[in-house]
């Protein structure tokens, strides 16, 4: 695990990044337990797009009326199958829903602050491609081995030309690392990862917790 000096504000705002496959969202999930307020951008992102909201409205315009299924809802696989090795039509699809997620997770992380919460975690696999760095004080980048991404993302069932178009428009790790409070080397199993992002907290939330008396 490699870290930087930071400073750690009474309320702490962390950028968890990194490819799919690479163990994020095992990270976020540690996170959450030491007590942040973990928002996922994905999920987030599902939402701006929701019948009747203006995301919805500028897919189909984008994407035309086959990405709606019958019961209304955007079609994320068929959106996907679309997008995915298609470099102008994933920054168009972008183009849409950066902004709207973006909005959408500053709204959120000022309403969990009102409600006194004090470590916020935005999970989000393109974090620094979207521009989003000046949203939060810190960026933890979770890597791993290639070839250990490629045998995750096999045992969920994809297939080999979906895991090569998906890692083609993943995490650029070189640029999040640039900018990068903490990488979370994930190259052995999911216990180590987890002392990796305690040692982190440790190192990088606690002090200021304890500073601020939360």
């Amino acid at each position: 695990m490699r870290t930087e000096n930071s400073p750690t504000p009474s309320v702490l705002k962390i950028g968890l990044t990194g490819s799919i496959g690479s163990g994020k969202s095992e990270a976020g999930r540690r996170l959450a337990e030491r007590g942040a307020c973990v928002i996922d951008a994905d999920r987030v992102a599902h939402g701006t797009y929701a019948p009747g909201s203006e995301g919805f409205a500028a897919l189909v315009r984008e994407f035309g009326g086959g990405i709606v299924e019958a019961d209304g809802e955007i079609d994320r696989r068929r959106l996907a199958e679309i997008v995915f090795g298609d470099a102008d039509r994933r920054r168009r699809l972008t183009e849409v829903v950066w902004p709207l997620t973006r909005r959408a997770v500053q709204d959120e992380m000022r309403r969990q602050e009102a409600a006194g919460t004090r470590v916020f975690v935005v999970e989000a696999a393109l974090l620094v491609e979207a521009g989003w760095r000046d949203l939060v004080d810190q960026v933890w980048l979770v890597t791993a081995p290639a070839d250990a991404v490629r045998k995750r993302l096999a045992g969920r069932g994809m297939a080999e030309g979906d895991i090569e178009a998906r890692l083609a428009a993943a995490t650029d790790e070189a640029a999040a690392a640039a900018v990068a409070t903490v990488v979370l080397e994930n190259d052995g199993d999911i216990a180590l990862l987890r002392r990796r992002v305690d040692d982190a907290w440790e190192a990088h939330v606690a002090p200021g917790l304890r500073g601020s008396g939360a």
